[in-house]
């Protein structure tokens, strides 16, 4: 079969699967879920195996060390990966949920009742573990899903797919529920993204380009998450120790990835005493700081920090640093420069926490905490299928309650319209 020939067919037997899907019972889908969660562990030595062509081509590529970071299969992700299949599975289903209920004057009943989005499309790079996070939520809410990794992972991607495929099987539900698209070629993307007729919704996870791209060329919405640009700010009275902690979690623990600090900004009266400890902290990790003139006033060695700066995600170890006069300029700098993705603020002043919650525009807000909680997995939603930086038709990171939609449904006893 052609590329177009195979993707067509993928998208009609995904909607064919998806009205399955909607009528499937919980019960069943929780055990198809933990049967998966047994297969990954079952089958982990294969993955790696095919975890390990893909991270040997990723190399003769000369990929970045970030991106061969998000490529790497362990036995640690895969038990993170069915450790999240079965908190998933442990979730209340939301199909079927009814979220409010209202009586009319005419004494029509009306309600509104969660159903599945019906078929998604995922477009994704390097992360493998993308495939089971994506499958299993859109699973769970009763959705079908077609899956098409980066060229990088594809022998990943392939191996994961079989065991979700395998277990849909022995449970007795439509394989053709999660499809992994089997080809390198980026004509398949393309293809994808004009299966207006069989697919309701695409969801791209990765670098600004590819989802540029993808939303330059769908015909199906597209919910967008285009960039991470973070920030910590550091207020005027903070914990010291506290700050420090937070600020080099957010940026060092794992600073390729979307929810990395990427800017952090300092209260004038903080930045004289916190700045110097920081910046020893950060040289120990080897994290390379760009500050603006009075960072570099207190801390002489440090690059000065230019416009692009200031929007840049860099998802790697490299930080820009900002001294601000005061609260209000550290809200103002988020608003111009982030990406509404993540934001933090530690303080010790419940006034000014209140006041950062209620006016920073951003998917996730946290006070005295590391922006690398704002993970689906981390915020009790046992996996996501990734963040959403627009406002429809979810906003932070989709678990299932986003994968679902809602229909109005209406109980009566007779009534007519007159008017």
């Amino acid at each position: 079969m052609s590329i177009e020939s195979t993707i067509v067919e993928m998208a009609r037997e995904a909607r064919a699967a998806s009205q399955e899907m909607a009528r499937c019972p919980t019960r069943k889908k929780d055990a198809a879920l933990l049967r998966i969660a047994e297969g990954l562990e079952a089958d982990a030595a294969v993955i790696r195996a095919e975890n390990a062509k893909d991270l040997e081509r990723a190399r003769e590529m000369g990929l970045t060390a970030a991106m061969i970071d998000r490529l790497t299969v362990t036995d640690a992700t895969i038990a993170a990966m069915a450790q999240g299949l079965r908190e998933v599975a442990a979730l209340e289903d939301p199909v079927g949920a009814v979220v409010r209920t209202w009586q009319r004057p005419n004494g029509l009943q009306v309600s509104r009742m969660r159903i599945p989005l019906g078929v998604i499309g995922i477009i994704y790079e390097s992360r493998p573990n993308v495939t089971i996070d994506a499958a299993g939520l859109c699973f769970k809410a009763g959705n079908a899903v077609i899956l098409r990794g980066g060229s990088e992972a594809l022998h990943s991607n392939q191996s994961l797919a079989s065991v979700v495929k395998k277990a849909l099987r022995e449970t007795g539900l439509p394989e053709n529920a999660v499809q992994a698209v089997p080809v390198r070629d980026r004509e398949a993307v393309n293809i994808l993204l004009r299966q207006e007729e069989s697919i309701d919704l695409i969801i791209p996870r990765g670098g600004e380009g590819l989802i540029r791209f993808v939303v330059e060329h769908s015909k199906i919405p597209v919910l967008k998450h285009y960039k991470g640009v973070c920030h910590v700010y550091v207020d005027e009275g903070a914990d010291m120790d506290m700050a420090q902690e937070i600020c080099f979690n957010a940026k060092v623990q794992r600073p390729g990835v979307c929810n990395a600090m990427e800017t952090m900004l300092v209260h004038r009266n903080a930045a004289q005493t916190f700045l110097p400890a920081m910046a020893r902290r950060f040289a120990g990790a080897g994290v390379e700081l760009r500050g603006c003139p009075e960072t570099r006033r207190i801390l002489n060695d440090v690059q000065e920090a230019t416009e692009d700066d200031w929007h840049e995600e860099y998802l790697d170890l490299r930080l820009a640093v900002r001294v601000v006069s005061d609260m209000g300029q550290a809200i103002d700098h988020m608003a111009r420069y982030g990406s509404a993705h993540t934001e933090a603020i530690v303080t010790t002043d419940y006034a000014r926490a209140r006041r950062f919650v209620r006016e920073v525009d951003s998917s996730v807000v946290l006070v005295n905490a590391s922006t690398r909680f704002n993970d689906g997995g981390q915020l009790g939603l046992g996996a996501e299928m990734g963040i959403s930086t627009t406002k429809l038709h979810a906003f932070g990171p989709m678990g299932i309650e986003e994968l679902t939609t809602t229909k109005f449904v209406v109980f009566g006893d007779g009534q007519i319209r007159t008017a």
